[in-house]
C-alpha cells in the first residue's frame, strides 16, 4: 500500500496535485488532521481492499501547531509499520502567491483582521516547515501553470520507475530567479553567449544553428563533459541513500540558449543509461 501526502503553501497548487492523483485512481482525502494519520493508516492496512491500495491525503497549516511540530515523528511511526509513504511539498515565492490570491480574490486561511496576506504567508512557511523538512519531493510552482503541474505530478509520481531514481533536468534563466526545488544548480553564464550573434538571438538551444555555434566552443564541450562526469559519479551515491527524486537545474542569463542546449545534451547522455529521465525548459514554457 502506498500513501502520498500532499502539503505546501496555500496557493501553491496543492488542490491541483490532489485532484490529479484522484483522476489517476488514488483515494484522496483533503485537509487531513495530522493527529488522525496513524489511525487512518492502521485502518487502511488492516481493512483496505488490495485492488485499490493507493491513498493520497492533503495536509496544510490549519492543523494544530503541536501536531505540525510532531509531523516528523508521526511519519517515522507510520513507516515503521511497513507502509510505503511519500511526502510531496509544493511552494512558490511570495510575489507569485500574492498575485494568485489577488487574482482569484480568495482568502488565505491564516489571514484575519489583524494579519495581512503577506504576514499570513510568512507565518504559514514557519508553521509547515517540519513538513517541508520531511518532503521527498519539493516542487516550486512559481513559474508553473496548472497544466504543467499536472504533468509533473503524473510524470514524477505516477509513472516513476521503482528500480531507480527519477531525474529531472531543467533549464532556467538567472534573471528570472533560481529554482528553489533544485538539488544541483549549475551556472552556464561563463560560456560564450549566442545572444550576441544577431542571427541566433531569436533561436533557442534546441535549434541546429545554436547547437553548431556552441559545439564549436571548446569551453562548452569541456563544461558538458565535466557535468556528465560529476553526475555520473554522484547520482549512484544518492540512490544508495534511497533518494527517489533529483532535480538538476542548469542556468544561463535568460534561459534560452546555453542552459537549454546543456540540458538537452546532458539529458540525452543519461537517457542512454536510464529510463526515468525528464526534461523541462522553464523559460521556454
Amino acid at each position: 500500500m502506498k500513501l502520498i501526502i500532499i502539503s505546501g503553501l496555500s496557493g501553491s497548487g496543492k488542490s491541483i496535485a490532489l485532484n490529479t492523483l484522484e483522476d489517476l485512481d488514488y483515494y484522496c482525502i483533503d485537509n487531513m488532521p495530522i493527529g488522525m494519520l496513524p489511525s487512518l493508516t492502521e485502518q487502511l492496512t488492516n481493512n483496505w481492499d488490495d485492488t485499490n491500495n493507493m491513498i493520497a491525503v492533503g495536509i496544510d497549516a490549519r492543523n494544530i501547531r503541536q501536531d505540525l511540530e510532531n509531523f516528523p515523528q508521526c511519519i517515522e511511526d507510520i513507516k515503521s509499520s511497513g507502509m510505503d509513504i511519500e511526502v510531496i511539498y509544493l511552494e512558490a515565492n511570495d510575489s507569485a502567491l500574492l498575485k494568485r490570491f489577488s487574482e482569484t480574490r480568495r482568502k488565505h486561511p491564516l489571514t484575519n483582521e489583524e494579519r495581512s496576506l503577506a504576514d499570513a504567508i510568512k507565518l504559514e512557511r514557519q508553521l509547515i516547515y517540519p513538513i517541508a523538512a520531511q518532503a521527498n519531493l519539493h516542487i516550486d510552482t512559481t513559474h508553473t501553470n496548472i497544466y504543467q503541474l499536472r504533468d509533473m505530478i503524473r510524470n514524477r509520481v505516477i509513472n516513476e520507475p521503482t528500480e531507480s531514481m527519477s531525474l529531472l533536468f531543467q533549464s532556467f534563466g538567472f534573471k528570472h530567479g533560481t529554482p528553489s526545488d533544485a538539488d544541483f544548480i549549475f551556472d552556464m553564464r561563463c560560456l560564450p553567449n549566442p545572444h550576441w550573434e544577431t542571427s541566433l538571438r531569436p533561436l533557442t538551444g534546441m535549434d541546429t544553428k545554436v547547437i553548431e555555434y556552441l559545439e564549436k566552443q571548446a569551453w562548452v564541450t569541456e563544461m558538458k563533459q565535466n557535468l556528465i562526469d560529476f553526475l555520473d559519479t554522484w547520482i549512484p551515491r544518492y540512490e544508495q541513500e534511497n533518494r527517489n527524486y533529483m532535480t538538476v537545474a542548469i542556468g544561463c542569463t535568460g534561459g534560452q540558449h546555453r542552459s537549454v542546449y546543456m540540458v538537452e545534451a546532458v539529458a540525452d547522455y543519461f537517457k542512454g543509461l536510464r529510463s526515468n529521465i525528464m526534461v523541462r525548459h522553464r523559460e521556454l514554457s
